[in-house]
């Protein structure tokens, strides 16, 4: 039999092979899909993908059979085949629902927040269990669902866990909001490349129509009205490969032991980190939270996850966007007054209460804020 990627079987029976690959990628334990060798990885791509080679994809996938000689396996292959067959990456990831594809276990989830509406904008929003302060603030102010109108717009609240004395006072505010994702692992600083990913397979499974995504931390201020309406809607509804926030440019490894930001030469070797964008506040297409969740399959895990969401792009080579203006995105924090509030997207280090008083604020000045 000749393989014809016209003829709807072939394209079906790889199809089929390709969902054992990944179906085999799960059963490596808990340590998926972060902490998946490139070795690993590449032995099982090789495996299933021997035997065509050189019938389905010539000038492609013979790459594949060099993979072992890489630093790291290109993520393209993957992508090309799927291109290839003219299977979306989208129909693998619904046919693996199925499969037990989370790397840790669900505590709380809200997996039907997308079913009656594609949202225009998701709120990814990192915070600790004991936070409710936090939750709650967000909640009245930049986090208020009312921010995009008849857009569609969802936030989430990414949690891990700490002890067992919070757990009652959190379900019972998940059954009030429905707005908190929880997964069994350690809520510590160390995890938060974790957290990240838990909420770009969130996105990625549960709600892949999103049109933007915003991944933020709960001692923000966002202007989400800013945000959407002078920078996301005029971008349109078809926006792919798009990632902005605050560039971090040519930044290093630091060395020190001491920081909190040090990084050892076995988990990066490199002298210099990719271009990413600070962690405070980051915007992206919601085609990208497939993208980087799929790199970050052959990438090893390391603890700075704004850097490792830049690595993760490199591998993809796609560049951050500079946002329109450099002074919208900030990872410090910006003096308050009105006028500069309602010319920003970001502004970092606000206590619940400041939070809630300066929204108020900028709110009854919106009209006239300068």
């Amino acid at each position: 039999m000749r393989w014809n990627l016209k003829n709807r079987y072939c394209r079906v029976a790889l199809f089929l092979i390709l969902l054992v690959f990944v179906g085999s990628l799960l059963t490596q334990g808990p340590q998926w899909p972060c902490q998946i060798t490139q070795d690993m990885f590449a032995t099982q791509w090789l495996q299933t993908m021997k035997t065509f080679n050189s019938t389905i994809h010539p000038n492609g996938l013979r790459e594949l059979e060099e993979v072992n000689s890489t630093p790291l396996i290109s993520n393209e292959n993957v992508i090309s085949v799927l291109e290839v067959l003219n299977i979306s990456s989208s129909e693998v990831m619904n046919a693996a629902r199925t499969l037990k594809f989370e790397p840790y276990k669900y505590i709380l989830n809200e997996p039907n927040a997308c079913l009656l509406k594609a949202p225009f904008l998701v709120l990814l929003i990192a915070v600790e269990p004991k936070r409710s302060d936090a939750r709650d603030a967000i909640r009245k102010t930049w986090g208020n669902e009312g921010m995009a109108g008849d857009l569609g717009f969802i936030r989430l609240f990414l949690l891990g866990v700490n002890n067992d004395t919070q757990r009652k006072k959190i379900e019972d505010e998940s059954r009030q909001h429905h707005d908190i994702i929880q997964q069994d692992y350690m809520d510590t600083y160390n995890n938060l490349t974790l957290k990240t990913l838990m909420g770009m397979y969130w996105i990625t499974k549960y709600c892949p129509e999103a049109t933007y995504v915003m991944k933020t931390d709960r001692d923000m201020f966002v202007n989400t009205e800013y945000l959407i309406n002078k920078i996301l809607k005029p971008k349109g509804q078809l926006t792919q490969k798009y990632f902005t926030g605050l560039l971090m440019e040519d930044f290093s490894p630091i060395r020190n032991k001491e920081s909190k930001w040090y990084m050892s030469p076995e988990e990066y070797p490199g002298r210099r980190y990719p271009t990413f964008c600070s962690g405070t506040g980051y915007v992206f297409s919601g085609d990208m939270a497939q993208r980087i969740y799929v790199a970050s399959m052959s990438i090893p895990r390391i603890h700075l996850e704004d850097v490792y969401v830049g690595i993760c792009l490199a591998k993809l080579k796609i560049e951050p966007e500079p946002p329109p203006n450099e002074l919208l995105f900030n990872h410090w924090r910006v003096s308050y007054s009105s006028c500069k509030y309602s010319n920003l997207v970001t502004s970092h280090g606000f206590h619940p209460n400041e939070l809630i008083q300066y929204w108020q604020h900028l709110q009854s000045n919106k009209h006239n804020p300068c």
